[in-house]
């Protein structure tokens, strides 16, 4: 869909990456890596003082000691650590279970690595867990169950009770949990993200990834982190030294010095609160339905019946070559291409932009 839009110089709503400048934090904190030459390899787990900030981080918000020696490990981005997770955890013949829709990357790197996907449908408008269907599953064994919250696309939830019943539906299985969490400081409206490492049932068994792109509104600099237990974390380095080693020094040291800033993260929700308030904002009493949003920079929207002729994806097409506006059909988002009924927008943009996007939509009668 970006392709698309630079072809048809459409405004871009469609590939989640933010739309304005970083911190000018960001650029001192290169320069003083370069100063003190960090621009050498890194060591394989990462810099020494980031990993540090991110154990403390850790047990701030989740009472979780993790050794930044051996149960942090610094990435290239999320989807490394992503797809270094599957190869430490998935053998051959390996079922994996995850939620539909879904970020892109799970499917493949569960079959790269010989697994199975076994993918299950998100219930409701509010993309809930299906729990008698994950149920079923895990009767006939599962090596490990993906879940991402908040979630991409649908801007959901997981609750520390979710996380709860999670944990006690596994006790007794030898099931691992991949927890993709890279929108964790992107939650709205006074809710508090709940992460894996909080629930004593699953801290144990499961591997978290993260992302400094999504926080620092660099996604391009390509850094994350993985935790786990180290028991985890040492089959997960195995896959790392021998899938990148080590990732950009001076990107390390940069983070090191924006972490020790914590408004940065602390800010993060309440501003993309506001962009996405002005977003739904601009289609009120449009065609348009709007999905509830607790998380994410990602609202989806329902196509109104003047489409309902049009699958999603080919709403999403006719928008960008017709109305100039690029948004996400949600179709992509399931194994089997389903036809949604709804596209995704993304709203790290400025306003004047949003601004623009809802005028086009709201054309659409």
């Amino acid at each position: 869909m970006s392709a698309l839009a630079q072809t048809h110089n459409a405004l871009n709503l469609a590939q989640g990456f933010p739309g304005f400048e970083p911190s000018p934090e960001i650029w001192q904190g290169l320069q003083d890596a370069c100063k003190k030459g960090l621009y050498q390899y890194a060591p394989m787990p990462g810099y020494l003082p980031l990993r540090e900030s991110i154990a403390q981080n850790v047990f701030q918000r989740f009472g979780f000691s993790a050794d930044p020696q051996t149960e942090i490990t610094i990435t290239a981005g999320g989807t490394q650590a992503l797809y270094s997770a599957f190869t430490a955890l998935v053998e051959t013949g390996d079922r994996v279970a995850y939620f539909e829709p879904a970020y892109d990357s799970y499917h493949p790197a569960i079959l790269l690595n010989g697994g199975i996907p076994v993918p299950l449908a998100l219930q409701g408008e509010q993309f809930e867990i299906p729990w008698d269907s994950l149920e079923k599953e895990l009767k006939k064994g599962l090596k490990a169950i993906v879940i991402n919250s908040p979630h991409n696309p649908s801007g959901s939830l997981l609750s520390a009770q979710d996380l709860t019943k999670l944990g006690r539906l596994i006790e007794n299985h030898t099931t691992f949990v991949i927890s993709d969490e890279v929108y964790e400081h992107i939650v709205f409206d006074g809710q508090f993200h709940a992460g894996v490492l909080q629930e004593p049932l699953l801290k144990d068994r499961s591997i978290v990834v993260s992302s400094f792109g999504k926080i620092y509104h660099v996604t391009g600099f390509k850094l994350g982190y993985a935790v786990a237990a180290s028991p985890i974390m040492k089959e997960f380095r195995k896959i790392h030294q021998f899938q990148v080693f080590a990732v950009h020094s001076a990107s390390q040291h940069m983070f090191y010095l924006m972490m020790q800033n914590p408004k940065h993260h602390q800010e993060l929700g309440s501003f993309y609160a506001g962009l996405r308030d002005a977003f739904r904002m601009g289609l009120e009493g449009s065609a348009w339905e709007l999905l509830p949003c607790k998380g994410t920079y990602f609202q989806l929207i329902k196509m109104p019946d003047s489409l309902s002729n049009m699958t999603d994806l080919q709403a999403a097409e006719w928008l960008c070559q017709e109305k100039g506006l690029a948004l996400i059909p949600l179709s992509p988002f399931y194994s089997d291409g389903r036809n949604t009924g709804y596209l995704r927008a993304c709203f790290a943009k400025p306003s004047q932009q949003l601004v623009a996007a809802t005028d086009i939509l709201r054309t659409i009668s």
